[in-house]
């Protein structure tokens, strides 16, 4: 896991509550932690999550404490691109490059599908996790259960907190597989559950969609977000272009997203 968690809980951060919970909603912050979840397994239920899906994904969460303490000290990320580049970078520039030839026919094949470059989708790779060497620990649906009964941005976790029970019934992870940073990012390029559902791939056709532990699943799927945000097939990504927006799409941050295109470039530079 990387600072792109600071990034993205700092964004998680400005969403508001919009919506008045229905009379059958789970209600956050009121009862205790083990009641909330009741009301939330008959909530999930209404929305068709299957009991099975509903009972290995929930059975015998508890509260972290923990997660609401990481969540409410979060601090305001104040490096500039050329400090957070200069960290980032150099020690993944080898590593990155031995990716690209390991990966070279899969890679290939992903941007003929998607139209995005291999030296994008292994920046982001080496950025989010080191290559997937550090996804974290933290088990995904207690953090997402933790955060959504909290009032301070319940709707955006209840909603996530349903998706990982998707990916679940789908079948793609089990739900003691899910681990991932503190605020329910999951997979090797840290998705949250919900752009899990709508662009995980099954890249290599063996019935999941695993971004744990699959790297053509785990590159095809970040070049479809990518694609399904409108980058363009053939271009660059330098600041001002399309591809640099679309690339702000993945992480609105300038300070990141610049360095996603400066590790790419110099991906493609590389012997």
């Amino acid at each position: 896991m990387t600072s792109r968690s600071c990034f993205r809980t700092l964004a998680i951060g400005a969403w508001l509550l919009t919506s008045t919970a229905s009379a059958l909603a789970a209600q956050c912050g009121t009862g205790t932690f083990e009641s909330w979840l009741d009301d939330f397994k008959k909530e999930a239920a209404t929305k068709g999550i299957s009991q099975n899906a509903i009972q290995a994904g929930l059975a015998g969460v508890t509260q972290d404490k923990a997660i609401l303490a990481r969540d409410h000290s979060q601090q305001v990320f104040s490096q500039t691109f050329e400090q957070f580049s200069g960290r980032m970078v150099p020690p993944r520039l080898n590593r990155g490059s031995d990716m690209m030839k390991r990966y070279g026919s899969v890679l290939s094949r992903i941007e003929e599908a998607y139209g995005v470059p291999g030296e994008i989708l292994v920046a982001i790779w080496g950025l989010e996790t080191d290559f997937g060497v550090n996804t974290g620990k933290f088990p995904t649906i207690r953090s997402l259960a933790t955060l959504a009964y909290d009032c301070r941005r319940s709707d955006m976790f209840k909603a996530e907190l349903m998706d990982a029970l998707r990916i679940v019934e789908r079948g793609d992870l089990p739900p003691q597989e899910m681990r991932g940073a503190w605020a329910g990012e999951i997979g090797q390029t840290q998705f949250m559950p919900s752009s899990y559902i709508k662009f995980a791939v099954d890249f290599d056709g063996n019935g999941k969609r695993d971004l744990l532990h699959n790297v053509p699943d785990v590159l095809a799927s970040t070049a479809n977000y990518l694609k399904s945000y409108g980058w363009k097939k053939g271009k660059g990504w330098e600041p001002g272009s399309e591809n640099f927006a679309v690339i702000q799409q993945w992480n609105k941050s300038e300070v990141y997203a610049k360095t996603i295109g400066y590790f790419a470039t110099q991906l493609a530079k590389a012997p």
